[in-house]
Parts: C-alpha cells; structure tokens; sequence
C-alpha cells in the first residue's frame, strides 16, 4: 500500500496538468480565500509550504510584491512548473519537515491542501512555527471529512470498485485531516494556540464528468496507478455519481468542504 509521502510524487506531465487543470478548478478559489483570511499585507514575508506550482506564493506576490515571497516544494516537477511561471518569486526544493529557511524568518507561513500528505503533519506544524516571525501567523487549508464531501465520497467508492482499495486510498489520504478535534491537536502538539478554524465550502467547477475524472486521475498519482481498462470503466461510470453535481449544460459544480486553520506563534 503506498504512503503518504508517496502520493505527490508527480512527474512533469502531471505537474503541468495539476497547473492547468486542478489550479483553475479548485485551488485559485481556495488560495485566494487562505490569503485573505490570514491577512496578507504589503510589508510582509510570505512562505508558501508545499507550494506546489505556486498559486499560494502567487496569490501572496500581488499584494506584498514577488520579492518577499517563497515557495518551499518537495517535487522537482511542481517547482519547475511554478519557477516558470513567476520566476522572480524564490522557489526552494525542500520537505516541510525540514524547510530550508531561516528561524523567524516570515511573518506569515501559509499551506494550501497538503498537510494531510505529509508522514508526519506534527513535524511540518513544527517547521512552520520555526519559520514564522514571533506574533507571526501560520495559515493552513485541508479539506474537510470525507463524509462531508457529497461529490468525493461516491467517486473515492467508485475508484475502488474498479481500480480497488489501494489506489483509492490514495485518493483517501485527502481527507486524513479533517476531523477538526485532530486540527486542534496537532497545532497544539506545535506550541501553536489556535485562533481559529472557519469551515466553509467552496466550489470546483468543470467542464463535464469526463473532464473532473480527467483532472482527478492525470493530475495526481493516480495517473501512474490504473491502467487503461480501468481509467475507462470509472470514466464511464463518474457521469452516473456526479449527476446530482451536473449542469443543464453538463458542466459539473463539485462541491468542497475544507477548513481554514490559523495560528498565532507566541500568542499571549
């Protein structure tokens, strides 16, 4: 069975697909809303942990100029994606575990949908309390619960029916910190004192079925997990789960719950 830090290993076709298929879709919506909940303001400096192609640190640049931002990523595909893209922010290869940055170097340190991914998400709380600026704000995204997900939790089913419980559980580890009293845990476990967690939905929106499965699978490891036989018959059958999530003109509108944690470091 893989693991977590196994999951977002991507080669360069998928990184490129994530960037412009799953960046549109859902991640811009949930950027821009982590940005503004933790305040992002000019005058500061912004670390973007797990950053992916970069939409967080982007998100941050308009407001505090590219110059104060960093993205800190493990895979070297994401990262060439996002140095592309915005090469005058600073992309740093590095494990949130471990970040390659400074003590107290950031005012604020903020991580987009990808705390469950990590083999140990206490570490990585650890890591970015270390990074942030006493009175500093340490902002994460994860998802919500998979039994809050009225879209995903029939698709992670139907991905198991067809390619079996192995490559759904990659699609499981999504939801591994959703449960709110875990949240509480680990950031306390971190020495952070929680501000707040603001639950809310938001909306990825999609072309059609086939274009959600296509995201889904191409953009993720899964891409690499199920062969052709099997990426057909859940193709075939994601039209029938995701019907209720269906348009007049076939377009899907897949709804999302996900929690916004933030944290002050050293708060009194």
């Amino acid at each position: 069975m893989m693991t977590a830090q196994e999951t977002f290993q991507l080669e360069m076709a998928s990184a490129e697909a994530y960037e412009a298929r799953f960046v549109p879709a859902m991640f811009a919506e949930w950027a821009r809303e982590l940005v503004a909940a933790a305040g992002v303001a000019p005058g500061q400096r912004v670390l973007d942990v797990a950053c992916g192609t970069g939409i967080v640190a982007r998100t941050a640049a308009e407001i505090v100029g590219p110059a104060a931002v960093t993205g800190v990523d493990i895979n070297a595909a994401m990262l060439a994606v996002a140095s592309r893209v915005r090469p005058e922010i600073t992309w740093l290869p590095g494990d949130a575990a471990a970040l390659p940055v400074p003590d107290e170097a950031f005012d604020l340190v903020l991580c987009q949908m990808a705390l469950m991914f990590f083999p140990d998400p206490g570490a990585a709380l650890r890591e970015m309390a270390r990074a942030a600026a006493n009175g500093g704000t340490v902002g994460v995204v994860v998802p919500g619960r998979l039994e809050d997900q009225p879209a995903y939790g029939p698709f992670v089913d139907l991905v198991a029916r067809h390619a079996g419980r192995d490559a759904a559980s990659l699609l499981g580890v999504y939801w591994a910190c959703g449960d709110t009293g875990r949240l509480r845990r680990l950031f306390a476990e971190a020495g952070l004192p929680l501000v707040e967690i603001a639950t809310r939905t938001g909306i990825a929106r999609y072309e059609s079925a086939d274009d959600f499965v296509a995201v889904e699978v191409e953009s993720t490891p899964l891409a690499e997990r199920l062969s052709a036989e099997q990426f057909e018959l859940i193709r075939s059958g994601a039209g029938n789960v995701l019907e209720p999530f269906t348009d007049d003109d076939g377009g899907l509108a897949v709804p999302l719950q996900g929690h916004i944690v933030l944290a002050t470091k050293n708060a009194d």
